[in-house]
């Protein structure tokens, strides 16, 4: 099996195939070129975003900068608002849905290493997707860790560390991230 199916299936895998790391030097070579563009380069910045993502929708606003590993795991919708310093660290996909904000000094994480020493030394790794729901906002500063849900139509509060899925609709927040209660308002 090719590390990239395996890294894909959450299998372990060795971080350091050349295959990935060409997948990896490709994107961050896009990415590189996205980030030089100056601000009003809107257009550009939306033909670069269809050449680096696995898919992007219409309405899309990505501030610079931005880090992504896997450029082709990274799922994105339409109206998206995505503010400065959004670091992907992708192995295993991200989607993130319609009508999603999400604040500055973001962090999305697929990526898990073993706990064994010796297996963390040899350079394996295995990961666990990411999704976010449609009307989500994510406030700046959170980190949301692999295999973690987030419904639609959650508010994640600033300086969250979300560990575990949310529940669609939940305001929460926290270190650790936890829902505090259901919003009343319609999606």
């Amino acid at each position: 099996m090719r590390a990239f199916d395996a890294m894909l299936n959450g299998d372990k895998y060795w971080i350091n195939d050349p295959e990935l790391v060409e997948i990896r030097y490709q994107t961050r070579d896009l990415v590189d070129e996205f980030n030089a563009l100056g601000a009003r380069e809107v257009s550009r910045k939306q033909d670069m975003m269809k050449q680096i993502l696995g898919k992007c929708g219409d309405d899309i606003h990505i501030e610079k900068p931005v880090r992504f590993d896997y450029g082709k795991n990274l799922f994105i919708g339409s109206h998206v608002f995505i503010n400065f310093n959004l670091t992907v660290v992708n192995p295993a996909t991200v989607t993130i849905g319609n009508h999603v904000f999400i604040g500055p000094n973001v962090g999305l994480y697929t990526a898990h290493h073993p706990l064994d020493a010796e297996e963390r030394d040899k350079h394996i790794g295995f990961a666990e997707p990411i999704v976010i729901g449609n009307h989500v906002w994510i406030g700046g500063d959170t980190t949301i860790l692999p295999g973690v849900t987030i419904g639609d139509g959650c508010v994640i509060g600033a300086g969250s560390v979300v560990t575990k899925d949310v529940p669609p609709g939940m305001l929460a927040l926290g270190q650790p991230c936890r829902p505090i209660r259901q919003i009343e308002a319609k999606i």
